[in-house]
């Protein structure tokens, strides 16, 4: 009793301004919750923030326990409710799949790397393929002057046939292949190139890798063009040749567009090993990492690790998936 009054837990901890408060701290994360699991991102900035969805998953306790704190119970069990939507869109990447009995073909190891503008190391981009033991080598913002820079290095001593489609700027694009590679056929490209080469490995089925870069999303103005050029990527074919596509996506696994891609027969290769929390973008952390490049592998084959590797000069980080092919 105070003053002939009973004071209770609620009241002893404000009152209607602090549960209007600690409601309004929910507010943020639910709406984020709920635009994630809906798929329903549009527009600048909701494209370029979902991206950020596992910072927003790791820090969805924090209103959760400001409702605890306070006794606000039925705050707190949306609150609750919300952390564990969210951890259930982040957490499964950080799971490797169940293994299963998987193709029995041979092995097909492919790095990717975007340049920065051609800006990597050579002699270290030559280095990894040699260290990694690279079948493929898929590269993004690949100049002329690059090419020649990485010839220089020996790079064609490793990866003795390439398609090349180099340009100025960040408009580049490369494959190079250990086996012999012929173009494959695909529809104009409106921004960057996305070459498309076939290959075949002794003993496996054929292949198509496609270099892809899309439009990054960090302004209003380029959210449709980034819509336009992840929703062009090349669905899987079933029916028709195993495709890999990798490159840089500027897309993450909490974007609809880049899952509706997945959805066609393709699996993330780093989601599938568990991997799919290791940044690849930026190296210098101006901005918390995201994992915007990626290898996404027609389902009939299988992947038996991912790794992720620094290359000086670039602000991307080169992605390794070793795959298993279905034999021919």
């Amino acid at each position: 009793m105070r003053g002939g009054y009973a004071v209770s837990g609620r009241t002893a901890r404000g009152g209607r301004w602090v549960t209007a408060a600690v409601v309004l701290a929910v507010v943020p994360w639910a709406v984020w919750c709920a635009v994630r699991l809906a798929g329903a991102e549009r527009g600048f900035p909701l494209v370029p923030a979902l991206a950020f969805t596992p910072y927003a998953a790791a820090t969805a306790v924090v209103p959760l326990a400001f409702a605890l704190l306070l006794r606000r119970w039925r705050t707190a069990a949306a609150a609750a409710a919300v952390a564990l939507g969210l951890a259930s869109a982040v957490v499964p990447r950080a799971v490797a799949a169940a293994d299963a009995p998987g193709p029995q073909g041979p092995e097909l190891r492919v790095l990717t790397l975007n340049m920065f503008y051609g800006e990597a190391d050579p002699e270290a981009v030559v280095d990894l393929v040699r260290a990694e033991d690279a079948d493929v080598l898929s590269l993004q913002e690949v100049t002329p002057r690059a090419v020649d820079r990485l010839a220089d290095a020996g790079l064609g001593r490793l990866l003795g046939h390439g398609i090349d489609e180099s340009a100025e700027g960040a408009m580049g694009g490369a494959i190079y292949a250990r086996y012999p590679l012929k173009a494959a056929d695909r529809p104009p490209d409106e921004h960057f190139p996305n070459p498309r080469a076939r290959l075949t490995v002794p003993g496996g089925a054929a292949v198509e890798v496609v270099a892809a870069h899309t439009v990054p999303p960090y302004a209003a103005d380029l959210v449709g063009p980034w819509t336009d050029t992840v929703g062009a990527l090349p669905p899987a074919t079933p029916d028709g040749p195993l495709r890999v596509i990798a490159g840089d996506l500027n897309a993450t696994l909490d974007h609809a567009a880049l899952r509706d891609v997945i959805a066609t027969g393709y699996v993330d290769a780093a989601d599938t090993t568990g991997d799919g929390w290791r940044a690849t973008w930026p190296v210098d952390r101006s901005v918390p990492g995201l994992a915007i490049d990626h290898v996404l592998v027609d389902r009939r084959a299988g992947v038996e690790r991912v790794g992720v590797s620094e290359v000086p000069g670039t602000d991307h980080r080169a992605v390794l998936a070793v795959l298993r092919l279905p034999p021919a």
